[in-house]
């Protein structure tokens, strides 16, 4: 059976539209499921934000996919350190960037985890 994952529509506003419907708040797509997400700002990210995509494990995620808002912005390095930790790669960039690249990477079949931060 062919996969599909979610295609991120359209973003800003305060949330997202994924496969024509409305997400409000941050949000997380994880082994192509869509999540309500905790992340709210960058500054403010901690390990716990991302607790349900380490559990996923490596399985279903190589990498983290980190939209930081309007601006690209770089995570914590204990952010970055515990993501490493886990053997989990880490992107960071805009929202807007992120969603388009998530977009790309889902349609080519990639173990991502998208972790967006509304706008």
């Amino acid at each position: 059976m062919l996969r599909q994952p979610p295609s991120i529509d359209a973003w800003g506003g305060g949330g997202f539209r994924v496969n024509g419907q409305w997400h409000d708040g941050s949000l997380l797509i994880l082994d192509d499921a869509v999540h309500p997400w905790s992340g709210k700002r960058l500054a403010d990210l901690t390990e716990a934000d991302f607790t349900q995509v380490f559990a996923a494990g490596r399985e279903v995620v190589e990498f983290i996919l980190l939209g930081t808002g309007l601006t690209p912005g770089l995570p914590s390095r204990d952010l970055r350190e515990a993501i490493k930790a886990r053997g989990l790669g880490l992107e960071y960039m805009s929202t807007e960037a992120a969603t388009r690249t998530y977009n790309v990477l889902a349609t080519e079949g990639r173990r991502v985890a998208a972790a967006l931060i509304a706008v």
